[in-house]
């Protein structure tokens, strides 16, 4: 029966069979926290410690709960019935249930999902008369489940922890929105963890009775647990009579989610919460390669809020290659590495799945999409929707669209009351009417509104601000053009003019407003798509390369490339993985540093370990010299987490010149002294691309090319990776050489 310990190394079998008082299992990435979880709780139960209801195991998702159920029923060689094994949110409701009358519900209680939730709270906040369009629900949603995580209700908010969201009402309107909550007999998703809290707080027989009931208590990501999950974790085993058997498993490098309400802190001082805690560190890592471990060490160990541990390779063959860092001239020049190397790691066998690029941000993941579709690898997006799927980007690009082509009403008609003009179903209704009797676009009926004074008061107004919005941006494209009937326009003014758009249509200040977690992202994205207007010369053709990009074939078999961010990335693995984007101001994120301060970039630092912790055999770590943000050009000098990796690990790549340049720029980056405001770039303007080396392969003037669109034809221009083509069928155009392919002179015939 104990042939299940044998299969642990000395580490984990300590951590199993150390069942007596509080324990913390320090677990190092890839070092086995799931199979020391799973084999500790089947050990209690096989020891006859405890029966199945006496054990208490908590997880942060449902996925890891079943797993471990699955686990515990291998060991025992049966099913186990009767678990209190679950997630936090799913045991404190079923405790709930037990005890509902003690905060004012009833045991049959409802569970409002976030739509009802954000129904009756604006229900609320009418009643007080808040304008939700300067103080949206969300935002205050957001602000009273952060009081939730913290543990505090309505009453206890004091004035440090006040919000003036909502013109100072915040506070009341939260006490309003749990009254209205009882009446309801409901309960959102934070009150499951705060009503019982409050419980065991006020209600010591019900405290006892859990005391008595759970001898064990077994919890998984300790690191990412908030305020309210350790007050109730902190009750539930602290007692006065015997010691706790408390078993905490954790990783203090890998705490990653301050943002979403978890404390570090909560990890850092278990030993001072439980006097004679044991401490096991799970320092073998069965996942990565000896250099991967080396260079992820060295990376973490220059936090110093961390309890310290040094993984080491526990593979029989641990021997690998080095951690590659290349320094690129621009982003476009590192999302062509990336694609080369997958590329060629796919033609050698390596499955495609197998491979991940985890970015910091999830505006980055463009350049990276249309690089997988222009080489025809097939990727998913991992944990959010594909660029030019997401609802900001399809608007911007509506407006667009709007723009350039005033006869397009779906465009017109999904912009006309984004951000709300008030343009109800009536008004909608009477547009439509108008421009089917008079066969003329949607825009152009507005504009006969508006001439005749049909429309009346605020949506006159804001009409009347769109329409001549979109006419000055048409206005502005047909004056930059260069004349003789080329669309092309002089000095890249068609970012100017989608840029002036979207701030004078109020779509970039209605995120700029908007109070949401994911606001800050959403600018993030619409920066980037004006960036991916600089790839192309007309407007025209960058909203018909989006339409082909669209396209792109959903099904595409189930070996993909995978793409998503870091914060995504936890708790997977893959063979390869490429780190973009290794730069002061975005990787450790300025917004970071600015809001968190030192804390804020251990955090980060500890971002970066979880990167390179995701990679078995191979990373490469990139950083770009100049990068495109919002419209502009700026410089860029490399992370100070590149800095940080042990050059004995670590082989370089990109041209010395390049080094030389960013030390030029930043020496301090390399001397190990840097500052927690990251180094101000040089900024050039958008239609200034910053002179790049000279490429070792072009595709000469003279050649003949192949583009999948519009034929064959002989190039007669080339301006780095911008070719002038004239084709046989389409005339002129100017493509990138990315979109052709050279061909024999005898392949057209």
């Amino acid at each position: 029966m104990t042939d299940y310990l044998d299969r642990l190394n000395p580490e984990q079998r300590a951590a199993v069979e150390t069942l007596d008082g509080p324990l913390l299992v320090l677990a190092g990435a890839g070092t086995g926290k799931t199979r020391v979880l799973t084999t500790r709780f089947a050990h209690i139960l096989l020891s006859g410690r405890a029966s199945p209801g006496q054990v208490l195991a908590v997880t942060f998702t449902n996925k890891a709960s079943r797993e471990m159920r699955e686990r515990v029923a291998v060991i025992l060689g049966r099913p186990v019935e009767g678990l209190w094994l679950g997630t936090f949110h799913a045991l404190c409701a079923r405790m709930l249930r037990r005890h509902a009358e003690y905060v004012g519900l009833t045991s049959s209680f409802t569970i409002l999902d976030t739509d009802d939730q954000l129904r009756l709270l604006k229900q609320v906040m009418e009643l007080h008369r808040i304008d939700t369009k300067r103080w949206p629900a969300p935002g205050l949603m957001g602000a009273i489940q952060r009081w939730k995580d913290r543990g505090l209700g309505p009453g206890g908010i004091t004035a440090a922890e006040d919000t003036d969201y909502a013109g100072g009402k915040a506070r009341q309107i939260y006490a309003d929105y749990q009254e209205r909550l009882r009446q309801l007999n409901a309960a959102d998703f934070g009150d499951l963890m705060l009503h019982i809290v409050d419980i065991l707080r006020s209600r010591p027989d019900v405290l006892a009775q859990y005391h008595r009931m759970f001898r064990y208590i077994l919890v998984d990501e300790y690191q990412d647990t908030n305020t309210v999950q350790y007050l109730w974790l902190r009750l539930l085993a602290q007692r006065e009579a015997t010691a706790a058997n408390i078993c905490c498993v954790g990783d203090d490098d890998q705490s990653i989610y301050s943002w979403r309400g978890a404390e570090v802190e909560n990890i850092l001082r278990f030993e001072k919460d439980f006097p004679g805690a044991t401490l096991v560190k799970l320092e073998s890592n069965y996942r990565s390669t000896a250099p991967i471990l080396a260079a992820a060490s060295a990376l973490i160990a220059h936090n110093e809020g961390r309890l310290g541990k040094t993984l080491r390779p526990g593979l029989a063959d641990a021997a690998g290659e080095k951690l590659l860092v290349a320094s690129v001239w621009d982003s476009d020049e590192e999302a062509r590495l990336v694609g080369e190397r997958i590329e060629a790691l796919h033609r050698d066998g390596h499955t495609l799945s197998e491979m991940a690029i985890l970015v910091r941000a999830g505006f980055q993941t463009r350049a990276f999409e249309e690089r997988m579709i222009t080489l025809g690898l097939p990727y998913r997006v991992i944990g959010g929707m594909r660029f030019y799927e997401r609802a900001e980007i399809r608007d911007a690009i509506a407006y667009m669209r709007a723009m350039n082509q005033p006869s397009d009403d779906l465009a017109f008609e999904r912009i006309v009351n984004v951000p709300r003009r008030g343009v109800g179903d009536v008004a909608l209704q009477a547009l439509h009417q108008i421009a089917r009797a008079e066969r003329i676009p949607m825009t152009q009926a507005v504009l006969r509104l508006l001439e005749t004074g049909t429309l009346k008061g605020r949506v006159r107004e804001q009409l009347g601000l769109l329409m001549a919005a979109l006419g000055r941006g048409r206005e502005a494209l047909a004056h930059g053009r260069q004349g003789d009937g080329d669309e092309r326009l002089a000095g890249g003014a068609h970012l100017r003019v989608v840029e002036t758009l979207l701030e004078e249509s109020g779509y970039v200040e209605m995120w700029r407003r908007d109070k949401s977690p994911d606001a800050p992202g959403r600018l993030d994205n619409l920066k980037e798509l004006v960036r991916a207007l600089a790839d192309f010369d007309t407007l025209g053709g960058f909203l018909e390369h989006v339409s082909l990009v669209m396209e792109n074939d959903e099904n595409a078999g189930a070996d993909r490339v995978n793409l998503m961010t870091l914060h995504g990335a936890k708790g997977l693995e893959f063979d390869n993985v490429f780190l973009p984007g290794w730069e002061e101001g975005l990787f450790p994120s300025q917004r970071t540093l600015d809001e968190g301060g030192n804390k804020g970039l251990e955090e980060e630092r500890r971002l970066a370990y979880v990167g390179i912790t995701r990679a078995r055999k191979r990373a490469l770590i990139s950083h770009a010299a100049n990068r495109r943000i919002y419209a502009n050009w700026q410089s860029s000098v490399p992370s100070r987490f590149v800095d940080e990796l042990p050059a004995e690990h670590v082989e370089q790549m990109g041209s010395a010149a390049m080094a030389r340049e960013q030390m030029r720029h930043a020496p301090t980056v390399f001397s190990g002294q840097f500052p927690l405001v990251a180094h101000r770039p040089r900024v050039v303007e958008a239609w200034e691309q910053p002179a790049r080396p000279a490429r070792s392969s072009t595709i000469a003037v003279g050649a003949r090319v192949f583009h999948q669109k519009f034929g064959y034809g002989v190039v007669t221009g080339a301006d780095d990776n911008r070719l002038d083509v004239e084709f046989e069928k389409a005339g002129f155009k100017r493509v990138l050489d990315s979109y052709v392919d050279p061909v024999a002179s005898e392949a057209a015939s």
